[in-house]
């Protein structure tokens, strides 16, 4: 919505200069003295002394003066205008405008028309006419515009912008700016002009720029600071630090691009590097210089993430800012609404920034397992160690399920220098049926990650990991995890990218570690302990679940469920089968087993003999186990 001028109409600066007359120009004097001194030679003198005194502001003596010379030269319209103009500087208006117009009667010049219209909208120092007065002073002005000879005179334009501005008529204003910048450029009046202009058509900057311009070229400090104070300082800085505050997005939108595709050409190289490396050398070079590249990248990504909470904050109070303004310039704000939209907005806003004050408590999964309790596993541990090159581990924690992992406990200086507690993770319900050669080589897996020190790092990454999903859950219970939330829909997001960089990390380091495990213990050795872990995961979770559910359907304890077995399920088999043999994708952390099998599938030479016996055997009271961790399922199912 354009109202024109209503702020800047206060600035008639020009108002009490136009109403003084121009510095005489000699040039135009003397062809007047020639036209003069041809009918009245002996009025001369008295047209110059009047001339003089008017420019004097002696208005009385030059009207005298010049009403000689009318009388001398009845027919000199010269004399008749300035004797009007005259009289009307010295108040005697109706006289003087009468004189005025019997010039214009007599010969509608340029001059006589601009100083009727000169006197009709300011007729003397501090006064200015009626917007009548002011509208028909346009008309004769926009007639003299017209003509031919005075269309690039700068005293014409002038006028006609001053006029056009003060009448409030914005196209007039508009084109006799326009053609004032194109042919005065040099002109202190055009830069005013057209910083009005620019502030009418909200170009704030711009007009900025123009009254600078126009106080360079002599306006006068005061003006130039009534002008920017009129509100367009306020907008000029406002739209630039919305200028700067849209770069800054800008800018962070691009690095969260950059990322993605780093990401991508790193996991596309990794592939790479795995297929065209030597399978018998656990960490070539190129995998060596990936990894610490991954390590860069996702440290990276990580301080990407807090680096980005200011700019979602911003985004998340612009979002909800725009919608109110948008509402408050359409004439109708819906209360209820707009309420709903602000305080979602600053519920999202504490629980991004309290998330990253929540400390969630990490429990050890399952219980330790002592060496009285299998002195055979502890043995076969160390054994394993020895064989990979690399520090056994401290603990075995057994769990119900069908986990087998290690990992690191500790501070990040016992970890950085390999003396924090090394963990191994392992879930009951893989046990059943598991060679002990097979199981070595999955175990010798597993110390891979040790000796390659993936379990000495990764801070920064299960930081910002814990603080997304503590951030997604705050926002699901607020009922804030919705697709318009801004907040919500960058955690989806950098959740991705982020992921994707990860997991393309945790890949390379399964297939290193899984080269340590198939060059001690061969190929064929951890393909057949990698797939019998494949396979229980999916046998265990099925007899399980059909377990609880037929236990809790018919009211009696559960049987124990390592002991119970598969018999004849194809769908079953079907879902082995696919677990074994579906495609890698960049959102899975380990790759396929049947690209992972490919992979060590190359390795030929095994430097430990192969060993017979199951796992069990390594235990000594399997049976007591098996039920402690039946009864241990059944207590949490109670519990929730």
């Amino acid at each position: 919505m354009r109202k024109t001028l209503s702020i800047i109409l206060l600035l008639t600066l020009f108002t009490a200069a136009s109403a003084q007359v121009p510095t005489r120009d000699m040039e135009k004097e003397k062809p007047i003295w020639s036209q003069l001194e041809a009918t009245a030679p002996d009025a001369l003198e008295d047209f110059k002394a009047a001339t003089a005194a008017m420019d004097a502001d002696n208005h009385e003596e030059a009207a005298r003066l010049f009403d000689a010379v009318r009388k001398k030269a009845p027919d000199f319209t010269p004399a008749i205008r300035r004797l009007g103009m005259s009289l009307v500087q010295a108040g005697k208006t109706k006289s003087g405008f009468e004189f005025l117009e019997q010039a214009v009667a007599k010969e509608r010049s340029p001059e006589n028309l601009f100083s009727l219209g000169w006197m009709l909208a300011y007729p003397g120092t501090d006064k200015q006419g009626t917007i009548e007065q002011k509208r028909r002073a346009f008309a004769l002005i926009k007639e003299v515009y017209r003509l031919p000879q005075t269309r690039d005179d700068a005293d014409y334009i002038v006028m006609l912008a001053q006029l056009a501005l003060e009448i409030d008529n914005l196209p007039e204003f508009r084109q006799a700016t326009e053609s004032l910048v194109a042919k005065h450029p040099d002109l202190m009046s055009a830069h005013y002009y057209n910083a009005i202009l620019a502030a009418s058509d909200e170009k704030w900057s711009i007009a900025e720029a123009e009254i600078k311009k126009a106080e360079s070229l002599g306006l006068s400090p005061q003006a130039t600071q009534q002008f920017l104070d009129s509100g367009v300082q306020t907008k000029v800085r406002l739209w630039r630090y919305m200028y700067y505050a849209a770069y800054l997005v800008g800018a962070w939108i691009l690095g969260l691009v950059l990322l993605f595709l780093i990401g991508k050409l790193m996991s596309r190289k990794t592939l790479r590097s795995i297929e065209l490396s030597d399978p018998s050398t656990t960490a070539s070079p190129s995998d060596t210089s990936l990894r610490k590249w991954y390590r860069i990248l996702i440290n990276l990504a990580g301080f990407y993430y807090y680096i980005s909470i200011p700019a979602v904050i911003f985004l998340v109070l612009a979002v909800a800012g725009s919608i109110t303004y948008g509402f408050f310039m359409m004439g109708r704000i819906p209360i209820k609404l707009v309420a709903i939209l602000c305080i979602g907005a600053l519920i999202t806003i504490f629980k991004m920034v309290r998330s990253l004050f929540i400390k969630v408590d990490s429990e050890d999964p399952g219980r330790s397992l002592s060496e009285e309790e299998a002195p055979g596993l502890w043995d076969l541990t160390r054994r394993v160690a020895k064989s990979v090159g690399t520090r056994p581990v401290d603990e075995i924690r057994i769990t119900p399920g069908t986990d087998l992992a290690v990992y690191e406990k500790g501070s990040y200086r016992e970890r950085s220098q390999d003396k924090a507690r090394r963990i191994l993770i392992l879930g009951v319900g893989v046990l059943n049926d598991f060679e002990q050669n097979g199981f070595r080589a999955v175990l010798a897996h597993e110390y891979g990650h040790f000796s390659h020190r993936d379990t000495a790092g990764g801070d920064v990454a299960l930081r910002v990991n814990a603080d997304m999903m503590k951030f997604a859950q705050a926002m699901y219970l607020s009922g804030q995890a919705v697709w318009w939330n801004i907040a919500f829909l960058f955690l989806r997001v950098y959740h991705f990218i982020f992921r994707r960089i990860s997991h393309g990390a945790t890949r390379l380091q399964e297939v290193l570690a899984d080269r340590v495990a198939a060059s001690k213990y061969g190929a064929e050795a951890f393909e057949k302990g990698l797939t019998h872990v494949v396979r229980k995961s999916v046998e265990f979770n099925f007899v399980a679940m059909r377990e609880i559910n037929e236990s809790s359907s018919s009211q009696r304890a559960l049987q124990n469920l390592y002991e119970l077995r598969v018999v004849g399920n194809p769908d079953l088999d079907e879902e082995i089968e696919n677990s074994l043999n579906c495609d890698t994708t960049e959102d899975d952390t380990h790759p396929s087993p049947r690209d992972r099998f490919r992979f060590t599938g190359r390795i030929v030479v095994a430097t430990e003999q192969p060993v017979s016996g199951v796992v069990w055997d390594l235990f000594r009271d399997r049976d007591a186990l098996t039920r402690e961790m039946t009864s241990q399922i059944e207590s949490q199912l109670q519990t929730t």
